[in-house]
């Protein structure tokens, strides 16, 4: 994002704030380096965010004042050294520095033959940090063996490599701040204008490298908790989606549904989210935060989704055997609205692969903070489930929001209905 844009509080989620909330009083960052980190606009915002979302006092801050430390008194200097004791000792230093010259020479010669190590870069950045004081940089490409014209070719080009880096950064910065776990196929995708018009030319593998120097990268989260009870009296109905003669298959939104339970730990314990997401479109139609798994708690997922149908097409939902799903209420729902019910045949999640897939988007990429009480997680649901629609590329779309393929399978199916009288 441009320095020159003006941020607002709107810009950034609920999530990221306790995200950097979180990384200050863990001591990673200090909040000043987490303003520069995160390119956060305004002397004092993650003061405040720290104010109102820390788990510690942050109201004084002279509580927070490092202690003096002590002044060492300096000891007595040592008697000087005569020049015979001052010639031996010149000589064990010559000794040890040619042994040392010698010694790393062979472990650069080891690095370059046997594991391919360019040391090119590392010799740049001696000279331009000026690690050794007096060392002139023809007298330095002399010992290294290369030319000045070289060097300096070689600087500019590294030089030239930190300008795109940090141009890369930047604009990968803008991004997540509302979507700071997304990969980088789908940034590369997002980026692609911004680069072009700041006459950048990257791909993908190129800004690997850029995330993975600058420890950018996503690290992959695993997590596990049991929301499905499937040993129970209710009716279980078969796999309308399973392959076969009779297999259901989607061509176009609101046409197949596919819901699932998961959870969220807060601070007070254990929410959880209902989720019921358009098999076609991938867009999360319904969804609704709750603290116990209690079937009318669960069921107002699909009701908010059935508010927002517009459609009349035959439609199947498809979800595991959990109670919730099989009981009466739940299934008067289907009745009262005309739906085929549809339901894995066993305990294999990748009979509903499609919602175990949002579920973990959600929470590995967007929900990445853990939130107070169920309020805060509705929340930060919300505006996750907002970003997931409208904002993040999705690969099965050919790199589209949900959203949009959703209006315009809408729009499609919706269009020759209307005739011209």
């Amino acid at each position: 994002m441009e320095s020159g844009v003006k941020r607002t509080q709107r810009d950034y989620t609920l999530a990221f704030k306790l995200s950097v909330v979180d990384q200050v009083e863990k001591g990673d960052l200090t909040y000043k380096q987490a303003q520069e980190r995160y390119g956060i606009q305004g002397k004092s915002t993650v003061l405040v965010w720290l104010r109102k979302h820390g788990r510690h006092s942050w109201g004084s801050a002279s509580s927070r004042l490092p202690m003096p430390v002590p002044i060492k008194k300096s000891s007595p200097s040592p008697a000087p050294l005569t020049p015979e004791q001052r010639i031996k000792a010149l000589e064990v230093q010559l000794r040890e520095a040619k042994e040392k010259a010698q010694l790393f020479e062979a472990v650069l010669d080891v690095l370059k033959k046997d594991y391919g190590v360019r040391v090119k870069k590392a010799f740049g950045q001696v000279l331009s940090q000026k690690l050794l004081p007096g060392l002139s940089v023809s007298r330095a490409c002399r010992h290294w063996g290369v030319s000045r014209q070289a060097y300096y070719q070689q600087l500019q080009h590294q030089q030239q490599c930190r300008t795109r880096s940090d141009t890369v950064i930047e604009l990968v910065r803008s991004v997540r701040l509302r979507q700071p776990r997304l990969g980088a196929r789908k940034l590369h995708h997002l980026l692609k204008q911004p680069l072009h018009q700041a006459n950048v030319s990257l791909g993908r593998d190129a800004l690997l490298d850029v995330l993975r120097e600058a420890h950018m990268l996503v690290q992959p989260r695993r997590a596990y908790h049991k929301t499905t009870d499937s040993h129970h009296r209710f009716r279980r109905h078969p796999n309308l989606l399973k392959e076969g003669p009779n297999q259901v298959t989607p061509t176009g939104s609101e046409q197949v549904w596919v819901a699932d339970i998961t959870y969220l730990p807060t601070d007070r314990g254990f929410v959880y989210l209902s989720l019921v997401t358009d098999a076609w479109s991938r867009k999360i139609v319904g969804y609704h935060v709750h603290d116990s798994l209690h079937t009318e708690q669960v069921s107002r997922a699909l009701k908010v989704a059935l508010k927002s149908r517009q459609t009349q097409q035959a439609l199947v939902h498809h979800s595991d055997r959990g109670i919730q799903y099989c009981s009466n209420d739940y299934q008067e729902i289907h009745r009262r609205h005309g739906i085929a019910c549809s339901m894995t045949d066993g305990y294999d999640c990748y009979q509903n692969a499609l919602a175990e897939r949002v579920n973990g988007i959600l929470k590995m990429e967007l929900l990445l903070h853990r939130p107070a009480d169920l309020a805060q997680a509705s929340r930060m649901v919300q505006q996750s489930v907002q970003i997931y629609n409208q904002e993040r590329p999705h690969l099965s779309l050919k790199l589209k929001t949900p959203d949009e393929v959703h209006r315009a399978s809408i729009a499609g199916w919706i269009r020759p209905a209307i005739r011209p009288s």
